[in-house]
């Protein structure tokens, strides 16, 4: 993980996501890149408690100065990609963060997957990122991440933001990206995908330029006429043999998955 965060230091952008993450003295935040602490600090004033998570020691000192007076609050010195999210008590219920631009998506789609108990996400993206998170079927950002993220959730671009609130100033755009995690009435939250559907998707988009079908016969590991199988899935589903991984909404990938492999 590159230490080099850009720190947000506007003081209406830091309104703007206390807003957009709506707190409650119930909730538990975790917050990945706590840099100075600027945003730390509003969330330990609002939360029930805060994980905050900073992989820069240099930063340690002033970090445990801001959030000394709040006795809700953990640090984790940590990468944020080796942290034991399981671990994490209390469970964070939402995730608010000036994420740090090189591990962002990983970060995001980790908790996806890994922390059903997180409800909502206002995290702090680079632009493409939060553009390729959000996009929709048949565009050209959409891919494997857009996929697994609206497996489980309504991903939003909430608005963009200028590269002046930052300390250095980015070579990047920025974007506020909201993540809320689907909910059938007073179900549970959704368990993450089945290992056979994000196979499926990493195969299905291995050959952008090649049908779906193509492209899971030419991954690796791929199973005998799995292109055959994927093709005669494809038309039963009403879509075209040929169709490529890019044309399908999520749900469907979770339907040819079940099809393929069962």
């Amino acid at each position: 993980m590159k230490l080099g965060q850009n720190f947000l230091i506007d003081r209406n952008i830091l309104d703007v996501i206390e807003r957009l993450g709506a707190l409650s003295d119930e909730d538990v935040v975790l917050e990945v890149g706590g840099g100075p602490g600027l945003l730390s600090q509003r969330l330990a004033q609002r939360a029930a408690f805060v994980h905050v998570v900073e992989l820069d020691r240099s930063l340690e000192p002033n970090l445990r100065g801001v959030l000394e007076p709040y006795d809700n609050v953990e640090l984790h010195l940590v990468d944020a990609l080796d942290l034991d999210l399981a671990a994490l008590d209390p469970a964070p219920t939402k995730m608010i963060a000036n994420l740090p631009y090189g591990v962002a998506a990983t970060v995001i789609l980790r908790t996806v997957a890994e922390l059903p108990s997180i409800r909502s996400w206002v995290v702090m993206v680079q632009r493409e990122v939060g553009e390729r998170l959000a996009a929709a079927p048949g565009s050209g950002a959409y891919g494997v991440p857009s996929v697994l993220a609206q497996l489980e959730c309504d991903v939003k671009v909430l608005r963009p933001v200028s590269r002046n609130v930052f300390r250095p100033v980015p070579n990047v755009d920025s974007v506020l990206l909201g993540l809320s995690r689907r909910r059938d009435g007073s179900r549970p939250p959704t368990r993450p995908p089945a290992p056979p559907v994000v196979s499926l998707v990493h195969d299905a988009f291995r050959h952008r330029r090649k049908a779906l079908a193509g492209s899971l016969q030419l991954s690796p590991g791929s199973e005998p006429g799995v292109r055959e199988r994927a093709r005669a899935a494809l038309v039963e589903m009403g879509l075209p043999a040929d169709v490529r991984a890019e044309r399908l909404a999520p749900a469907q990938f979770v339907e040819l998955a079940g099809r393929i492999y069962t």
